[in-house]
Protein backbone atom coordinates (compact mmCIF):
# COMPACT_ATOMS: atom_id res chain seq x y z
CA UNK A 1 0.00 0.00 0.00
CA UNK A 2 1.21 3.62 -1.01
CA UNK A 3 2.28 6.01 1.40
CA UNK A 4 -0.03 8.76 2.96
CA UNK A 5 0.79 12.22 3.80
CA UNK A 6 -0.91 15.15 5.57
CA UNK A 7 -2.24 17.52 3.33
CA UNK A 8 -4.44 20.92 4.38
CA UNK A 9 -6.62 21.59 0.69
CA UNK A 10 -8.73 24.40 0.61
CA UNK A 11 -12.14 22.86 0.07
CA UNK A 12 -14.55 26.22 -1.05
CA UNK A 13 -14.07 29.97 0.01
CA UNK A 14 -13.02 30.16 3.53
CA UNK A 15 -13.10 26.33 4.11
CA UNK A 16 -9.59 24.61 4.64
CA UNK A 17 -9.89 20.65 5.73
CA UNK A 18 -7.19 17.94 6.31
CA UNK A 19 -6.99 15.00 3.83
CA UNK A 20 -4.33 12.88 2.94
CA UNK A 21 -2.54 12.44 -0.61
CA UNK A 22 -0.05 10.59 -2.11
CA UNK A 23 3.85 10.94 -1.48
CA UNK A 24 5.26 11.34 -4.73
CA UNK A 25 7.59 9.21 -6.77
CA UNK A 26 10.51 11.06 -8.16
CA UNK A 27 11.29 10.39 -11.59
CA UNK A 28 14.59 11.67 -13.69
CA UNK A 29 14.66 14.88 -13.53
CA UNK A 30 12.40 15.37 -10.73
CA UNK A 31 13.34 16.46 -7.07
CA UNK A 32 11.24 15.17 -3.71
CA UNK A 33 10.99 18.20 -1.34
CA UNK A 34 10.57 17.95 2.07
CA UNK A 35 8.53 21.13 3.04
CA UNK A 36 9.64 23.02 5.83
CA UNK A 37 8.66 26.56 5.77
CA UNK A 38 5.82 28.02 3.88
CA UNK A 39 5.00 31.55 3.38
CA UNK A 40 1.67 33.31 3.26
CA UNK A 41 1.19 35.23 0.43
CA UNK A 42 -1.82 38.12 -0.54
CA UNK A 43 -2.71 35.21 -3.08
CA UNK A 44 -3.38 32.60 -0.69
CA UNK A 45 -5.61 35.51 1.13
CA UNK A 46 -7.29 36.02 -1.82
CA UNK A 47 -7.81 32.66 -2.26
CA UNK A 48 -9.41 31.71 0.74
CA UNK A 49 -12.05 34.68 0.70
CA UNK A 50 -13.07 33.68 -2.92
CA UNK A 51 -11.47 36.94 -4.59
CA UNK A 52 -8.74 35.44 -6.46
CA UNK A 53 -9.42 35.17 -10.12
CA UNK A 54 -8.48 32.06 -12.39
CA UNK A 55 -9.13 29.89 -9.41
CA UNK A 56 -10.45 26.49 -8.66
CA UNK A 57 -11.31 24.62 -5.90
CA UNK A 58 -10.51 22.47 -4.05
CA UNK A 59 -6.77 23.56 -4.31
CA UNK A 60 -3.89 23.27 -2.27
CA UNK A 61 -2.38 26.53 -1.31
CA UNK A 62 1.07 27.10 -1.06
CA UNK A 63 4.01 28.82 -3.27
CA UNK A 64 6.42 30.54 -1.39
CA UNK A 65 8.41 27.05 0.01
CA UNK A 66 11.49 26.48 2.09
CA UNK A 67 12.55 23.15 2.27
CA UNK A 68 14.89 20.26 2.05
CA UNK A 69 15.83 17.90 -0.78
CA UNK A 70 14.68 14.50 0.24
CA UNK A 71 15.98 12.87 -3.26
CA UNK A 72 16.31 13.84 -6.89
CA UNK A 73 16.94 11.86 -9.97
CA UNK A 74 19.58 12.53 -12.36
CA UNK A 75 20.73 15.30 -11.65
CA UNK A 76 24.31 16.30 -10.02
CA UNK A 77 23.01 20.53 -9.32
CA UNK A 78 21.28 19.53 -6.04
CA UNK A 79 22.12 17.13 -3.23
CA UNK A 80 20.40 14.87 -0.52
CA UNK A 81 20.17 17.41 2.36
CA UNK A 82 20.50 20.53 0.73
CA UNK A 83 17.79 23.21 2.28
CA UNK A 84 16.01 25.12 -1.13
CA UNK A 85 13.49 27.51 -2.03
CA UNK A 86 11.49 26.21 -5.04
CA UNK A 87 10.46 28.08 -7.96
CA UNK A 88 6.37 27.81 -8.39
CA UNK A 89 5.97 29.01 -11.81
CA UNK A 90 6.13 25.09 -13.86
CA UNK A 91 6.42 26.72 -17.71
CA UNK A 92 6.65 24.66 -20.88
CA UNK A 93 10.23 25.54 -21.91
CA UNK A 94 10.11 24.87 -25.32
CA UNK A 95 7.53 27.73 -25.63
CA UNK A 96 7.78 31.30 -27.31
CA UNK A 97 8.13 32.92 -24.09
CA UNK A 98 10.37 30.59 -22.45
CA UNK A 99 12.40 30.61 -25.16
CA UNK A 100 13.19 34.04 -25.01
CA UNK A 101 14.72 33.71 -21.24
CA UNK A 102 10.85 35.32 -20.24
CA UNK A 103 9.82 32.09 -18.71
CA UNK A 104 7.60 34.07 -15.64
CA UNK A 105 5.20 34.41 -18.65
CA UNK A 106 4.57 31.63 -20.18
CA UNK A 107 2.00 30.57 -22.45
CA UNK A 108 1.61 27.90 -20.60
CA UNK A 109 2.23 28.31 -17.20
CA UNK A 110 0.93 26.93 -14.09
CA UNK A 111 1.52 28.21 -10.68
CA UNK A 112 1.94 26.14 -7.85
CA UNK A 113 -0.67 26.83 -5.13
CA UNK A 114 -2.53 28.65 -8.04
CA UNK A 115 -3.60 26.47 -11.08
CA UNK A 116 -2.34 23.58 -9.46
CA UNK A 117 -1.74 22.47 -6.19
CA UNK A 118 0.92 23.57 -4.04
CA UNK A 119 2.90 23.40 -0.80
CA UNK A 120 0.23 23.00 2.01
CA UNK A 121 1.75 19.03 2.45
CA UNK A 122 4.99 17.33 3.96
CA UNK A 123 6.55 16.55 0.69
CA UNK A 124 6.11 17.83 -3.13
CA UNK A 125 7.45 16.23 -6.02
CA UNK A 126 9.47 19.30 -8.25
CA UNK A 127 11.33 19.47 -11.65
CA UNK A 128 14.54 19.61 -10.72
CA UNK A 129 15.81 23.14 -12.66
CA UNK A 130 13.10 25.17 -9.83
CA UNK A 131 14.63 23.92 -6.77
CA UNK A 132 17.65 26.85 -5.44
CA UNK A 133 19.81 25.64 -2.72
CA UNK A 134 21.59 27.67 -0.18
CA UNK A 135 24.75 26.69 1.86
CA UNK A 136 24.03 29.40 3.94
CA UNK A 137 20.19 30.21 4.39
CA UNK A 138 17.90 29.04 7.02
CA UNK A 139 14.29 28.07 5.82
CA UNK A 140 12.64 30.79 7.66
CA UNK A 141 15.15 32.80 4.60
CA UNK A 142 14.41 30.60 1.92
CA UNK A 143 10.41 30.83 2.32
CA UNK A 144 10.71 34.26 1.48
CA UNK A 145 12.72 34.49 -1.86
CA UNK A 146 9.52 33.93 -3.66
CA UNK A 147 8.29 37.14 -2.53
CA UNK A 148 11.22 38.82 -2.39
CA UNK A 149 11.68 38.27 -6.42
CA UNK A 150 8.85 39.42 -6.89
CA UNK A 151 10.05 42.78 -6.00
CA UNK A 152 13.49 41.92 -7.67
CA UNK A 153 11.93 41.40 -11.39
CA UNK A 154 9.51 44.52 -10.68
CA UNK A 155 12.67 47.12 -10.18
CA UNK A 156 14.42 45.40 -13.15
CA UNK A 157 11.59 45.95 -15.43
CA UNK A 158 11.90 49.47 -14.87
CA UNK A 159 15.31 50.12 -14.80
CA UNK A 160 15.41 52.86 -12.36
CA UNK A 161 18.46 55.06 -12.23
CA UNK A 162 20.44 56.88 -9.64
CA UNK A 163 18.75 60.44 -9.09
CA UNK A 164 15.09 59.40 -10.29
CA UNK A 165 12.11 59.68 -7.89
CA UNK A 166 10.96 56.66 -7.35
CA UNK A 167 7.49 56.23 -5.63
CA UNK A 168 6.04 52.77 -4.07
CA UNK A 169 2.38 52.95 -3.71
CA UNK A 170 1.10 49.97 -1.32
CA UNK A 171 3.44 49.15 1.62
CA UNK A 172 2.36 45.02 1.95
CA UNK A 173 4.75 42.81 1.30
CA UNK A 174 5.35 42.65 -2.42
CA UNK A 175 5.68 47.04 -1.67
CA UNK A 176 8.37 46.59 0.86
CA UNK A 177 10.18 43.62 -1.27
CA UNK A 178 9.92 46.29 -4.36
CA UNK A 179 11.51 48.99 -1.99
CA UNK A 180 14.24 46.74 -0.30
CA UNK A 181 15.52 46.38 -4.20
CA UNK A 182 15.10 49.93 -4.99
CA UNK A 183 17.68 50.67 -1.98
CA UNK A 184 19.71 48.49 -2.84
CA UNK A 185 19.83 49.95 -6.23
CA UNK A 186 21.19 53.16 -4.74
CA UNK A 187 18.03 55.00 -5.13
CA UNK A 188 16.45 57.26 -2.88
CA UNK A 189 12.90 55.77 -2.49
CA UNK A 190 9.20 57.05 -1.63
CA UNK A 191 6.20 55.35 -0.47
CA UNK A 192 2.35 55.95 -0.03
CA UNK A 193 -0.11 54.14 1.52
CA UNK A 194 -3.21 54.41 4.32
CA UNK A 195 -2.06 52.34 6.50
CA UNK A 196 -0.42 54.03 9.96
CA UNK A 197 1.16 50.67 11.27
CA UNK A 198 2.99 49.83 7.52
CA UNK A 199 4.60 53.23 7.17
CA UNK A 200 6.50 53.27 10.43
CA UNK A 201 7.39 50.02 9.42
CA UNK A 202 8.67 50.89 6.50
CA UNK A 203 10.00 54.19 8.12
CA UNK A 204 11.97 52.59 11.72
CA UNK A 205 13.22 48.83 9.88
CA UNK A 206 13.09 49.40 6.20
CA UNK A 207 14.95 53.32 6.52
CA UNK A 208 12.76 54.50 4.05
CA UNK A 209 12.17 58.69 4.65
CA UNK A 210 9.84 60.12 2.05
CA UNK A 211 6.52 58.87 3.79
CA UNK A 212 3.12 59.78 2.38
CA UNK A 213 0.16 58.51 4.33
CA UNK A 214 -3.26 59.01 2.82
CA UNK A 215 -6.00 59.99 4.83
CA UNK A 216 -9.28 61.21 3.57
CA UNK A 217 -8.50 64.76 2.64
CA UNK A 218 -5.20 64.33 1.39
CA UNK A 219 -3.76 66.47 -1.73
CA UNK A 220 -1.70 63.31 -3.00
CA UNK A 221 -0.30 65.22 -5.54
CA UNK A 222 0.62 67.95 -3.68
CA UNK A 223 2.28 65.63 -1.09
CA UNK A 224 4.03 64.10 -4.04
CA UNK A 225 5.14 66.67 -5.32
CA UNK A 226 6.29 68.10 -1.41
CA UNK A 227 8.36 65.13 -1.64
CA UNK A 228 9.90 65.06 -4.34
CA UNK A 229 10.95 68.86 -4.32
CA UNK A 230 8.11 70.25 -5.96
CA UNK A 231 8.60 67.19 -8.96
CA UNK A 232 6.07 64.40 -9.49
CA UNK A 233 7.82 60.73 -9.76
CA UNK A 234 8.97 59.61 -12.58
CA UNK A 235 8.84 56.21 -11.83
CA UNK A 236 5.70 54.60 -9.88
CA UNK A 237 5.53 51.54 -8.70
CA UNK A 238 1.62 50.13 -7.87
CA UNK A 239 1.79 46.73 -5.55
CA UNK A 240 -1.95 47.70 -4.45
CA UNK A 241 -3.84 45.52 -6.54
CA UNK A 242 -6.73 48.11 -6.06
CA UNK A 243 -8.22 49.09 -9.43
CA UNK A 244 -8.72 52.73 -8.01
CA UNK A 245 -5.46 53.04 -6.68
CA UNK A 246 -3.49 52.15 -10.11
CA UNK A 247 -5.91 54.31 -12.07
CA UNK A 248 -4.85 57.61 -9.81
CA UNK A 249 -1.43 56.64 -11.00
CA UNK A 250 -2.04 58.23 -14.37
CA UNK A 251 -2.49 61.80 -13.16
CA UNK A 252 0.24 61.08 -10.68
CA UNK A 253 2.98 60.37 -12.28
CA UNK A 254 5.44 62.83 -14.51
CA UNK A 255 5.71 63.77 -18.21
CA UNK A 256 7.67 60.75 -19.67
CA UNK A 257 7.92 58.92 -16.89
CA UNK A 258 7.18 54.88 -16.13
CA UNK A 259 4.16 53.11 -14.06
CA UNK A 260 5.06 49.83 -13.23
CA UNK A 261 1.91 47.32 -11.95
CA UNK A 262 2.27 44.23 -10.04
CA UNK A 263 -1.43 43.97 -10.23
CA UNK A 264 -3.64 43.64 -13.32
CA UNK A 265 -5.80 46.65 -14.80
CA UNK A 266 -7.96 47.51 -17.60
CA UNK A 267 -7.79 50.98 -18.42
CA UNK A 268 -8.47 53.61 -20.71
CA UNK A 269 -6.88 56.73 -20.12
CA UNK A 270 -6.20 59.93 -22.13
CA UNK A 271 -3.18 60.84 -19.81
CA UNK A 272 -1.16 57.54 -20.85
CA UNK A 273 -0.72 59.37 -24.54
CA UNK A 274 -0.74 62.68 -23.21
CA UNK A 275 1.88 62.04 -20.71
CA UNK A 276 3.67 59.59 -23.00
CA UNK A 277 3.97 57.02 -20.28
CA UNK A 278 5.58 54.08 -20.20
CA UNK A 279 3.85 51.26 -18.66
CA UNK A 280 4.97 47.82 -17.42
CA UNK A 281 3.43 45.03 -16.25
CA UNK A 282 5.47 42.66 -13.76
CA UNK A 283 4.92 39.47 -13.30
CA UNK A 284 6.63 36.22 -11.02
CA UNK A 285 9.79 35.67 -11.57
CA UNK A 286 12.73 33.95 -13.53
CA UNK A 287 15.44 31.47 -12.31
CA UNK A 288 17.97 34.62 -13.18
CA UNK A 289 16.09 36.52 -10.18
CA UNK A 290 16.25 33.71 -7.42
CA UNK A 291 19.51 33.28 -8.04
CA UNK A 292 20.26 36.31 -7.22
CA UNK A 293 18.27 37.28 -4.60
CA UNK A 294 19.51 34.30 -2.79
CA UNK A 295 22.72 35.80 -3.22
CA UNK A 296 21.90 39.57 -2.27
CA UNK A 297 20.21 37.58 1.33
CA UNK A 298 23.73 35.57 1.60
CA UNK A 299 25.33 38.83 1.32
CA UNK A 300 23.57 40.51 3.49
CA UNK A 301 22.76 43.54 0.86
CA UNK A 302 18.77 42.25 1.73
CA UNK A 303 17.88 41.63 5.30
CA UNK A 304 15.08 39.03 5.90
CA UNK A 305 15.09 39.79 9.80
CA UNK A 306 12.19 42.10 10.02
CA UNK A 307 10.24 40.39 8.22
CA UNK A 308 8.36 37.45 9.80
CA UNK A 309 5.35 37.99 12.25
CA UNK A 310 3.28 35.42 12.88
CA UNK A 311 3.81 31.59 12.51
CA UNK A 312 1.29 28.43 12.55
CA UNK A 313 2.06 24.53 12.57
CA UNK A 314 0.59 23.18 9.48
CA UNK A 315 -2.01 20.95 10.87
CA UNK A 316 -3.40 24.38 13.01
CA UNK A 317 -4.13 26.22 9.37
CA UNK A 318 -8.04 25.21 9.07
CA UNK A 319 -8.87 26.72 12.61
CA UNK A 320 -5.90 29.12 12.47
CA UNK A 321 -5.53 30.95 9.33
CA UNK A 322 -8.56 33.29 8.95
CA UNK A 323 -7.61 34.95 12.45
CA UNK A 324 -3.41 35.15 11.11
CA UNK A 325 -4.49 36.84 8.31
CA UNK A 326 -7.01 38.97 9.98
CA UNK A 327 -4.09 40.39 12.76
CA UNK A 328 -3.69 43.94 11.82
CA UNK A 329 -0.60 43.75 12.87
CA UNK A 330 0.69 40.82 10.25
CA UNK A 331 3.34 42.15 8.18
CA UNK A 332 4.49 38.10 7.00
CA UNK A 333 3.08 34.90 8.32
CA UNK A 334 4.84 31.72 7.72
CA UNK A 335 3.69 28.17 7.97
CA UNK A 336 5.80 26.07 9.92
CA UNK A 337 5.89 21.54 8.89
Amino acid sequence: MSEKQLEIVLQKPEVFVESSGLIPVVGEGEALIRVRRIGVCGTDIHAFYGRQPFFEYPRILGHELGGEVISCGGSDLIQVGDLCCVEPYMNNPLSQASLLGKSNCCEELQCMGVHCDGGMRKLIKVPVDKVHVSSKLKVNQLALVEMLCIGAHAVDRAKVEKGEYAMVVGAGPIGMSVMQFLQAAGIDVAVMDMNAGRLDFCREALGVKKILQVKERTDVEAEMRDLGGGDLPSVIFDATGNAKSMMANFDRIAHGGRIVFLGELSFDDPNFHRREISLFSSRNATAADFRRVISMIESGKIDTSPWITHRMQLADVPKQFRGVVEDPALRKAVIEV
